[in-house]
């Protein structure tokens, strides 16, 4: 533990002088991953079918203002990432490189919260960090260009807010697993893994109860602690093949992207100069380049600016108390959402909700069941039918499409005007039966899109 104590103690040494090494191979790392996972973005059709096809987008509280690009321009972001990432990957023009895509990226995510997942969260945190941090020095095509920026250390600081924010992810995710669902009653893993049943040989275990709570208790405790035993040069090793057996068991039982790899080679920032010196010699072999780097006198990249000291404090604080931020909301966490998202719940529940909206004329008390299929995408359905900001928005804006629409009725034509919109809603959480989430008494136009508590929400029965 005294270790442990030391290695966090040196983070707040911000100016501390390390190896830059560290900072340098996770620029590269990171910067490949990004571009292995744009590519996707682009080669799966996914740009088309979540940015341009959908009529309406699900804008986060405070940033409705950011709408997507018109037509084909949305793939320009994309493109711009593609490029974003070949120039932090070989760190040429770095900043700006960084710049871009954190900019490209943030934006892409703002546009539709029913895309929300924590890896994008997380990789718009970092990309963020990247722009602050010198990962250019040393092995990059600025370094080349221009000599006077190469060093061989760097302050602690640089580092240390990486192995922070990665930290965070661990640690807050454990954090959120202690609830009585993933602990006792081993949800929703054990509703998840029923659907792995044709595996081969371990399938039938995936259908083992005992299993399911393997694997909630394993996972809770490897979050809990997982980050202790990286900080810690004995156990460190024997930590990471923990760490990929985990996400690699993940990523193959569960759709959940490039997350896994991305904290596979992340977590490797744990490690020691050391053990990146040898990563970096390997790919300086690797693509011929045998000649050193002249790094003049070793030069570190001097005293931190005060006012970047207090940002890093803020942000620190911030990341901290955010996911504590639901414990000022009564009710069921997984059942109203509030403070839900920007809190490191990973896989933490199982909804299915099913929405049925009605737009009433309030002059004729006529009525009209909408079909949300007309305008909505089928991920969108799926997200908004569970998640109460979503509902409102979504009734907002069927009350602006139909306000003012004219309607036959036999011979008789009716112009709707202010209607109001109604729904009734059933989820079910955790694989409990389906109960009313929303009563179709409330028009939904009147209630307050904000951070307040949604008193609207039917209470959760467990």
């Amino acid at each position: 533990m005294t270790e442990i104590s030391s290695k966090w103690t040196n983070y707040f040494a911000f100016d501390k002088q390390v190896s830059i090494t560290p900072l340098i191979i996770y620029r590269i790392i990171f910067g490949v991953l990004m571009l292995f996972g744009v590519s996707r973005f682009l080669f799966k059709g996914w740009v088309q079918q979540l940015y341009i096809d959908p009529q309406f987008y699900f804008g986060y509280l405070g940033f409705e203002w950011v709408k997507p690009l018109p037509g084909n321009w949305m793939y320009l972001p994309f493109i711009l990432m593609l490029l974003a990432a070949i120039g932090i990957t070989i760190g040429y023009l770095y900043r700006y490189s960084a710049f871009v895509f954190f900019l490209c990226f943030t934006y892409v995510e703002l546009l539709d919260k029913s895309n929300y997942l924590n890896h994008y969260y997380f990789v718009s945190l970092m990309s963020f960090l990247m722009v602050l941090v010198p990962a250019n020095a040393k092995f990059s095509v600025d370094a080349l260009r221009n000599p006077s920026i190469r060093r061989d250390t760097t302050s602690q600081w640089h580092i240390g807010i990486l192995k922070f924010q990665l930290a965070v992810v661990y640690i807050f995710a454990g954090i959120a697993k202690l609830n009585s669902d993933w602990l006792f009653h081993a949800e929703p893993l054990r509703t998840w893994l029923q659907a792995h049943h044709t595996i081969p040989f371990f399938g039938q275990f995936l259908q083992m109860k005992e299993t399911a709570y393997l694997f909630s208790w394993f996972g809770c405790l490897y979050d809990l602690f997982i980050v202790f035993f990286l900080l810690t040069a004995k156990t460190r090793k024997f930590a990471y093949l923990f760490v990929v057996g985990f996400h690699l068991i993940t990523w193959y039982l569960f759709p959940i992207g490039v997350f896994p790899w991305v904290m596979i080679f992340s977590t490797l920032i744990f490690f020691s100069n050391e053990f990146h010196e040898k990563v970096l010699t390997f790919l300086k072999r690797m693509l011929c380049i045998t000649q050193q780097e002249n790094v003049p006198g070793g030069k570190s990249s001097g005293q931190t600016n005060p006012l970047v000291l207090i940002f890093l404090v803020i942000y620190m604080a911030a990341q901290i108390t955010l996911p504590f931020r639901y414990t000022l909301y009564p009710g069921d966490l997984f059942w109203n959402e509030e403070g839900f998202r920007f809190s490191w719940r990973v896989m933490l529940m199982h909804k299915e909700g099913y929405a049925t909206f009605y737009v009433k004329d309030k002059a004729t008390g006529r009525t009209a069941q909408i079909d949300n299929t007309h305008y909505l995408t089928q991920t969108q359905i799926d997200q908004m039918s569970t998640q109460p900001d979503m509902i409102l928005q979504y009734a907002r804006f069927l009350k602006t499409k139909y306000d003012g629409r004219t309607f036959s009725f036999g011979e008789k034509e009716i112009t709707i005007t202010d209607p109001s919109v109604h729904a009734e809603v059933y989820v079910s959480l955790n694989g409990r039966p389906s109960q009313l989430f929303i009563d179709r008494k409330h028009d939904l136009t009147t209630l307050p899109y904000n951070l307040s508590h949604r008193n609207w929400i039917e209470p959760f029965t467990p």
